[in-house]
């Protein structure tokens, strides 16, 4: 088993107690084992992020997208063994695990472009001789939280940004999955970012919650995951100037009309559906279909899960990975033993994989259920795992009203030949990102990313828009004349 360091001040540090990381595919002994941070080591890191700060914010925008572009390249010089350790602690295929190593660089790449240029605008001033524009400045120190699904493209696509614009940064990865971060912060490190703007705190959050979130020092959070923590933390900062963004829950629905292309819509839906096991944040977990083709669909629906394989991500032939955990796998099957409960028909799965060696793993069939309502609890609330309800409607505008039926409003799709029904879709889906013809999954780096209501919040990630999170706004008037 491999001891795994985690880096403070520039430095990589162990400690004396130590976190056990698994591999979802099978459980039978840890795959490696972090540094369990006590909180005074959280207090440190923020010692360490401000003193990196007051370098950072002084660096050259120039030689800081130097070391980016270093970084990106480093990360795809390593990226086979990224990928592989990426799969080792999440279980997602190695095919899934290089298109995220992939992406990383690119986010790094991209920001590295983005700090090349200038964050302001000139603005014509009332004032003779009076010349006034704006310029961005960074905020400070960040604490980025990130997930276990994603564990190295989320945090690329939160550090890169921050680090892009001159802040510095306190980063805890899921303690599930540290190891794909722990890979990005080497990669930025042996790049040359200076001590101390990027510190790892690697470990147990609920022994070190109070360290990490109620530091003075802290000017920003940036957080993925469910809507319990999110709203916990953004509790927790009501009556302090701390911005906060969030990425949480999502019920994404995507939508087949009368006039669409079935086969296709098939194969996207369960491309989007149960691509890393449906833990993806923007995965399809609703599909609502117009009356008429309903039958149809439903039948080309299941024939496309036929042809998924269950196993774990280093074989080449899987295609449905395992579930990041057993609490996650244990979660998903509570879900669906509730749905039956609920009246909820199983057309495909259901149930538990425990056949040969998939029994020390963490499976869960791909699952479609059908005779579900509005009222139950499956078609409501975020399962993250691959179940994909089904239910007819009679029109466009019902379907409309079912995929805004909903506490969420992240990501969407429609599946039609009719323009008209496209925009009108793109339009009235009360959602942050809106797909025709294709998955509601896989938004690229440039793209500002984010939902409306429960999931999310104001500031969005990606390309320039995210720029709102991590810096802040000086207009400055300059008087030439005499």
């Amino acid at each position: 088993m491999r001891t795994l360091e985690t880096l403070l001040g520039g430095e990589w540090v162990t400690t004396g107690e130590w976190v056990d990381v698994h591999d979802p595919a099978d459980l039978r002994a840890p795959v490696a084992r972090i540094p369990a941070l006590p909180a005074k080591d959280v207090t440190r890191a923020y010692d360490l992020a401000e003193q990196g700060f007051a370098v950072w914010k002084r660096t050259s925008p120039f030689d800081r997208a130097r070391i980016l572009t270093e970084a990106a390249r480093l990360i795809r010089e390593r990226l086979d063994t990224i990928a592989a350790d990426v799969t080792a602690e999440n279980g997602k295929t190695l095919a899934e695990a290089r298109g995220e190593a992939g992406k990383a660089a690119d986010f790094l790449d991209y920001y590295a472009g983005l700090a090349r240029q200038g964050y302001g605008t000139l603005l014509h001033d009332a004032r003779p001789d009076t010349r006034t524009h704006t310029q961005r400045e960074p905020i400070g120190v960040i604490l980025v939280i990130s997930p276990w699904n994603d564990p190295l493209i989320t945090p690329a696509r939160k550090l890169a940004p921050l680090l892009a614009t001159g802040n510095a940064a306190v980063f805890k990865p899921a303690t599930e999955t540290p190891a794909s971060g722990l890979h990005l912060a080497r990669a930025l490190h042996d790049a040359g970012l200076p001590a101390g703007v990027l510190n790892v705190v690697t470990g147990r959050t609920a022994e070190i919650e109070e360290a990490l979130l109620d530091d003075p020092r802290i000017t920003g959070i940036t957080f993925t995951g469910s809507n319990a923590v999110g709203n916990r933390i953004r509790r927790r900062l009501t009556d302090r100037n701390v911005r906060f963004q969030g990425e949480l829950g999502g019920k994404n629905a995507s939508v087949v009309l009368r006039d669409a292309d079935l086969a296709a819509a098939a194969k996207s839906v369960v491309a989007a559906s149960f691509g890393q096991a449906g833990q993806r944040c923007t995965a399809t977990s609703r599909v609502i279909v117009e009356r008429p083709v309903h039958e149809e669909f439903a039948r080309l629906l299941l024939a496309e899960v036929e042809t998924l394989t269950v196993g774990p991500g280093t074989d080449p032939a899987t295609t449905l990975c395992p579930l990041s955990s057993p609490r996650q796998r244990d979660s998903v099957l509570a879900d669906l033993k509730r749905a039956v409960e609920q009246g909820a028909t199983v057309l495909a799965g259901g149930t538990a994989d425990t056949e040969g060696a998939r029994a020390h793993g963490c499976y869960v069939r791909p699952t479609v259920l059908a005779d579900v309502t509005p009222e139950t609890a499956i078609w409501r609330e975020e399962v993250f795992g691959p179940v994909l309800a089904l239910r007819a409607v009679d029109d466009f505008a019902a379907a409309v009203a079912a995929v805004n039926d909903s506490d969420y409003g992240l990501a969407a799709a429609v599946f039609t030949r009719d323009l008209g029904a496209a925009y009108r879709f793109a339009d009235e889906a009360d959602c942050g990102q809106v797909a025709v013809n294709t998955t509601t999954t896989g938004w690229d780096v440039h793209l500002p990313f984010g939902g409306f209501r429960d999931s999310g919040t104001a500031y969005k990630e990606q390309g320039e828009e995210v720029l709102r999170f991590s810096t802040r706004v000086k207009t400055v008037a300059v008087h030439f004349g005499a």
